[in-house]
């Protein structure tokens, strides 16, 4: 199994036998179902779609689960799995690293010293010049801003991956996992572990 979909629960700190304090952070993931299988002959290539947080049916179970979230993983051989197949927290046990994908924080529009970490201008003496980004073109030629100039803009709110991080604990019976070190996003955001 090539990865699993959670959800962020938030921070908090072990402490390991030799007295360290390790910060970690808490992934709650409940069951995957897998939603679809593609196979070498049907679609070129082997993987599984798994489903996850399911949306509560008025209806009571429904053959067709609809889930807030949907994630293609690669699979090695697609033939090991079944649709409908639950997959757990059960699994990464024996893992020491994980790999962990998720949206960052988003901070709305920003401008290029809290963006990209510009120094600004003069503080005081009559300047007039404090947070903006200075010249930004060139002269006549070519006349125009070139492509990729650091300027103003949205920050946040972008995919990172967190790779090789040490999975302190793997909690079966509550769906938990124990992950060192700060996760992207925000608390109940989902997040994709890879392994």
């Amino acid at each position: 199994m090539p990865g699993i979909i959670g959800k962020k629960l938030g921070m908090s700190q072990v402490i390991q036998d030799d007295g360290r304090v390790i910060p970690v952070t808490y992934v709650v993931c409940e069951p995957n179902e897998v939603v679809q299988i593609k196979t070498e002959k049907t679609d070129g290539y082997p993987a599984i779609v798994l489903g996850f947080d399911a949306y509560k049916s008025r209806q009571g179970e429904t053959r067709n689960k609809k889930f807030k979230v949907i994630k293609e993983f690669r699979v090695e051989n697609a033939d090991d799995y079944k649709k409908g197949q639950k997959v757990s927290v059960e699994i990464l046990k024996e893992v020491e690293t994980v790999t962990v994908m998720g949206n960052s924080r988003g901070k709305g529009y920003q401008g290029v010293m809290k963006r990209h970490n510009f120094a600004g201008g003069p503080e005081s003496h009559g300047s007039v010049f404090h947070r903006e980004p200075g010249s930004v073109g060139t002269c006549a030629k070519p006349g125009r801003v070139r492509k990729g100039r650091k300027l103003p803009g949205q920050m946040g709110n972008e995919q990172i991956t967190l790779k090789n991080r040490p999975l302190i604990s793997v909690v079966a019976d509550k769906n938990v996992l124990a992950i060192k070190g700060a996760v992207p996003g925000a608390n109940n955001s989902y997040v994709y572990i890879k392994f």
